[in-house]
């Protein structure tokens, strides 16, 4: 789940693939760049690593977790997928909506579908101003070149507190963690085995 394009690419760029399916929110439409030259970067990202996604219409700046609810159990409940992301709520309040939302709609219930792994992913802003700590539990090598050269695509979001080399320092701290050269690290909320 993405709150905006590019949280996936920075937060769990190492479970994107053809067999994974991203929900984005909402775009951004700014004087800066607007959400047509978004979808064309994003569209680079997937075409290089293949997933399928759906643009939801919520408006960024804006999202109520309970308008994004329904959207979350409804494509869980179509998809049934082993194993959602959901990003940690950090100072960005769409993050924490789609956080919230989130933990709702894949609570244990018996009529919506049960998924089995849930996990939490760590964005460069929380990593350098959070009000709690991430937690990382779960760790997945990366091939920290091929994420920085997808989040490259995202020409109009590269800035310094985010910055290539942020993100080669964060992958480093996690391999560490991890006994790995390069990772990322992610907070298990849920994980079931089979």
């Amino acid at each position: 789940m993405s709150p905006h394009i590019d949280d996936e690419v920075l937060g769990c760029f190492s479970f994107l693939s053809a067999d994974t399916h991203v929900i984005y929110f909402g775009v951004e439409e700014r004087e800066q760049v607007t959400s047509g030259e978004r979808l064309k970067e994003q569209g680079s990202v997937q075409q290089k690593k293949g997933f399928s996604w759906q643009l939801e219409k919520f408006k960024v700046n804006s999202y109520l977790e309970n308008e994004l609810i329904a959207t979350i159990e409804n494509s869980v409940n179509d998809r049934q997928p082993e194993r959602i992301l959901i990003p940690f709520p950090s100072y960005n309040q769409d993050h924490r909506a789609v956080y919230h939302a989130a933990r709702v709609a894949v609570r244990p219930h018996d009529i919506n579908y049960f998924v089995k792994e849930v996990l939490v992913y760590e964005q460069p802003h929380a990593f350098l101003w959070s009000d709690r700590p991430f937690e990382p539990n779960y760790f997945k090598e990366i091939n920290i070149d091929e994420k920085i050269q997808a989040y490259q695509c995202y020409r109009s979001q590269v800035r310094t507190y985010r910055s290539p080399e942020l993100l080669r320092a964060m992958a480093e701290l996690r391999g560490t963690q991890a006994g790995l050269p390069f990772a990322e690290g992610f907070h298990c909320l849920r994980y079931v085995s089979d």
